[in-house]
């Protein structure tokens, strides 16, 4: 995405051109003439209209904890930016470069869910069930786009401070879609909202989100937990007297930093590409970084659990080089009663499933 007006006006045609070819491509599917395979098991997509940064992960892990107590579930994800092709069942033995950063910390946080990749997840499915004859339940990570699969039930996500009603095409913006796609969806979710959001304001949103009148809003915010050292069980509260370095290649860092900030005397930033592979000299890099830092026993550098996954991929060098590497747990919350009512929701669907 770029920001400078002249930048904008010189790309804008490139962002036309990719809006008719996703025009054509979601025309086909209206028409009948390309047709998404559909299965007699509930199938549930996690997606969005932007690239990254609107939190399909943590949504997708709120869903796995409400609900894998209680049913057979998998998750399926492309496994992007993998070194591998195909299909592919996900074990703790795997690091991120088999099978991508995201499927790997769905299988080490929920070890007993199933979880694969694979390019094309209509032919991944019935793999899945040939396997696993028990799971009853199917997660689609980063599913809206990918139309190969028609979900029983489809749930995007948009974030508070760039909602894709005020956004344009790539390269100029950030869609990957045109805005009334949304109208595909039967629940849309805000996410990263202020902890605290009045009334008004949320029936403003839902009133510029919502495609039509049967779609259900909800506002999401994240709560962050103490990290906790990587390769250890050791946790630290953060404090003011607290320096952190944060080595972090995710889409959107805005919300992150917003929080660290009030909770850190001061925090440096080493920011990399979304789900960026990084390499020894990286690690060399970061530890040099790490050592201008005056006061480094008050310092520690702090990363996502997603960014942890990649740099485990060097996890004997890591442990050789004995960096103060402290991951940062974060999990979903709703605002007032939406968290009732959007677990309602889910409970609802499943009941009434119909093969």
């Amino acid at each position: 995405m770029v920001n400078h007006w002249f930048y904008k006006i010189l790309l804008f045609p490139f962002a036309l051109l990719y809006g008719l070819g996703v025009t054509i491509r979601n025309s086909l599917y209206s028409l009948g003439v390309l047709r998404g395979s559909t299965f007699s098991l509930p199938v549930i997509s996690i997606g969005n209209l932007t690239v990254g940064g609107t939190g399909k992960t943590p949504h997708t892990e709120y869903l796995v904890r409400i609900l894998h107590q209680y049913l057979h579930l998998a998750v399926l994800s492309r496994g992007y930016k993998r070194k591998t092709s195909g299909f592919l069942e996900v074990t703790l033995a795997h690091n991120a470069d088999q099978c991508g950063d995201e499927p790997l910390q769905y299988k080490r946080k929920y070890p007993d869910v199933s979880v694969a990749v694979a390019e094309s997840r209509s032919l991944a499915i019935p793999q899945l069930l040939r396997n696993h004859p028990e799971i009853n339940v199917i997660l689609l990570d980063d599913g809206f786009q990918h139309r190969e699969v028609v979900p029983g039930l489809n749930v995007l996500l948009t974030e508070y401070k760039r909602l894709f009603t005020r956004d344009f095409f790539l390269p100029v913006g950030r869609l990957r879609e045109w805005r009334d796609e949304s109208q595909r969806a039967d629940m849309i979710i805000v996410t990263k909202c202020p902890e605290s959001l009045p009334p008004e304001e949320m029936i403003a949103l839902t009133k510029e989100v919502s495609g039509r009148r049967n779609q259900k809003v909800f506002f999401s915010y994240y709560r962050y937990g103490h990290p906790y050292k990587m390769y250890s069980t050791q946790r630290l509260a953060l404090s003011q007297d607290l320096t952190i370095m944060l080595v972090v290649g995710i889409a959107g860092t805005e919300y992150l930093l917003s929080y660290l900030e009030t909770r850190a005397k001061e925090v440096r930033v080493m920011e990399y590409n979304d789900h960026y592979a990084y390499s020894e000299a990286d690690i060399n890099d970061i530890s040099r970084h790490f050592e201008l830092i005056k006061d480094r026993q008050n310092a520690i550098i702090l990363t996502t659990e997603k960014d942890a996954m990649r740099l485990d991929v060097h996890r004997q060098f890591l442990l050789q080089q004995n960096l103060p590497i402290y991951i940062l747990p974060v999990t979903v919350e709703f605002l007032g009663e939406n968290r009732q009512d959007f677990e309602g929701s889910i409970k609802e669907w499943l009941l009434n499933f119909k093969r």
